[in-house]
Formats: C-alpha cells, structure tokens, sequence
C-alpha cells in the first residue's frame, strides 16, 4: 500500500511579494521621515498631529514599494546572472512579472492617495518622487555613479514628510535629506563591493566595479563624514538640543565602526555594516530626536 503524498502548503503571495521588496528595510529611511515630520510638528503647533503623521508612514512605505518592485522587475535579467541575487523571488517563479506589476501599481496608487490627502504641493510633487525612484534602477545602465540617484531618490522622503506637514520647504528638511541621501548612499556603495567582480562580466555599470572596491570604500568613508556634517547642519537648522547631538555622537560612532569592519581584502562582514549598523542607526536617531523634541515641549 502506496503513502499518501503529503502536499506541502504554498507561501502566500502577499508574504512572497513582501519578500521580494524587503518590506523590513523600510527601517533605513522612515525613521528619518518620521524624524521631519515631528520636528516640523514641533515647529508648527509643538503637537503631534497623528492623522498626518499616519500619512507619512503610508506615503513612505509604498514609494519605497514601488521603488524596489520596480528595481526588481527592472533587473531580473541582472539578477539572474549574478549567484547573489539568482534566489531571488522573480529569478525563482515565487512571485510571477504579472504579480510583481500588480504589487508596484497597488503601491503606486497608495502613494498618489496618501500624497494627495497631505495636500496639493505633496500631489504636485508626487510624481517627481517616483521618476527619482525608478532612475536609479535605471543608472546602472548608463553610470558608474548609480549611488549618486540613489542618494538623491533617497533624499525626497525627509523633505516630502517636512512638506506634508508644513506645505512648504525648509532648511532644516533640505540638511536632514542630504544627510539622509549621503548616509545611504555611502552605505550603498560598501554594499556594491560585494558585486564588483560579477558586475564587470555581466555589464552592470557600478562604482566599484569601474574604479575598484579600494576607492569605493574610501569614498563611502568621506560620503559618511558628508552625512554627519548634514545631521549636524540639521540639529543647529531645526534647533535641536543635546539630546540629539548625543544621539549624533552615537551614530558617528556606528558609522565609524561600519568602515572598521569591512576592508578591501576583507568583504566577509559587509552584512553585518550594512543591515544590523544601519538598521541601528536609524531607529537611535529617531529615538534620540524624538526625546529631545519631547523635553523641549513636543505633545502627543
């Protein structure tokens, strides 16, 4: 007598199309937007206006769904040919290219509502935002400096959250998105080390892999002390007290220890910088913004 086949259960879509955007890494950039939301807040009524910041939150995780759906569904070929990247869900068949394009149109359209809902200049503006997404899936097609748009794509969240609330531009949103945009781009240049070598062979343009992983350490190095003067031009631009120059210090401290850990003959601990220091990075400075907006008068 033949054993019943045991049928395995299929992943869920939806968890396998989370998979494919990294939904968890949404941890890098919305806690700066979070950080210019409540410090305009402070400025404006020295009260959280939750409706708003809800918003925000919504805005900023669906831009940044349709900027990953959209990178995966634009590099599946390079990701096909490169060993890091091969498991990935559209390489694979866990998600399909129809499902892919239906998750980027739903984030799109939550993005628009979201933009919309937080006021006309933010609508306006909404589609400049997500052009800035998709070129840098694009750059590495026609530049050696993709980082170079993924900073700039990057550097519209804190600005946009500062929008939203206010309705306009400021200093201080202006410092904290250059920060925002050097911090993650000098990480991203670390992180694309680790493809140099395949990037050469399978013709995707990088930094490393035209001027050598050596430089793009070095120049990742000077990026993140760009990032530190920009945090700071932000603390003294939107009055911060010394709570956040203490969670400054900390984060020049991590950031320092990031470039200790990964040399150029070493790229073993390039995970370890990438996502656990980064990933502390963020939340401690939100942490550390939201406790000084706190002491100097900032009510929920």
């Amino acid at each position: 007598m033949s054993a019943t086949p045991v049928t395995r259960p299929q992943p869920s879509k939806v968890r396998a199309f989370l998979r494919l955007v990294m939904i968890e890494h949404s941890v890098f950039a919305l806690p700066f937007a979070l950080i210019a939301a409540c410090t305009a807040m402070w400025h404006e009524s020295r009260s959280v206006h939750w409706v708003q910041l809800l918003l925000i939150v919504l805005a900023m995780v669906s831009a940044r769904t349709v900027a990953m759906a959209g990178n995966r569904i634009l590099d599946r070929g390079f990701d096909a040919l490169n060993p890091r990247t091969a498991q990935r869900e559209l390489v694979t068949g866990a998600v399909s290219l129809s499902a892919a394009w239906r998750g980027f149109a739903v984030a799109l359209v939550i993005f628009g509502a979201c933009a919309a809902a937080l006021g006309p200049l933010p609508l306006l503006l909404s589609p400049v935002a997500v052009g800035l997404l998709i070129l840098y899936s694009y750059g590495k097609r026609f530049t050696d400096f993709p980082q170079l748009l993924l900073a700039l794509a990057q550097a519209v969240a804190p600005v946009g959250a500062w929008m939203g609330v206010t309705g306009g531009f400021a200093w201080p949103a202006t410092a904290l998105g250059l920060a925002v945009g050097s911090w993650i781009g000098g990480f991203d240049l670390i992180y694309s080390c680790q493809d140099a070598e395949i990037d050469r062979v399978i013709g995707s343009r990088s930094f490393p892999a035209r001027f050598g992983i050596a430089a793009a350490l070095r120049w990742s190095s000077i990026t993140h002390l760009v990032t530190v003067a920009c945090f700071g031009w932000f603390g003294l631009a939107a009055g911060l007290g010394w709570v956040w120059w203490l969670g400054l210090a900390v984060t020049a401290a991590v950031l320092a220890y990031e470039h200790r850990i990964v040399r150029a003959d070493d790229l073993s601990r390039v995970n370890r910088a990438f996502f656990t220091a980064n990933g502390f990075v963020g939340i401690q400075l939100f942490a550390f913004a939201l406790a000084d907006l706190i002491v100097q008068g900032l009510r929920a």
